[in-house]
């Protein structure tokens, strides 16, 4: 999967040190990955959830940093749309709109 843009993670653990790691493995994961629908990030991400229109919610490092993206597996691409822990997280409204 080609992944836009790995800068929303770098901007997230240069201000969050102890997210560093995970993200970075996270996007490693990611972009291994040859998806062609819901059923096959789930394989790879247990934890993944859609939220409808197309958005994806990933928990990270054991349920402390979320990353909600946008993907379009026709081409193969996903948006970083949010990237954050779980505090701020439980405050978003209309994520499908993020």
């Amino acid at each position: 999967m080609h992944i836009i843009s790995f800068r929303r993670l770098r901007e997230f653990y240069e201000n969050d040190e102890n997210s560093k790691v995970a993200l970075q493995d996270w996007y490693k994961r990611l972009s291994k990955a040859d998806w062609d629908n819901f059923s096959e990030v789930k394989r790879t991400f247990n934890s993944a959830d859609s939220v409808g229109n197309s958005r994806f919610v990933f928990n990270v490092k054991g349920n402390h940093y979320r990353i909600v993206v946008q993907i379009l597996f026709t081409i193969k691409r996903v948006y970083i749309r949010w990237v954050g822990n779980h505090k701020d997280y439980s405050s978003i409204k209309q994520i499908e709109n993020i």
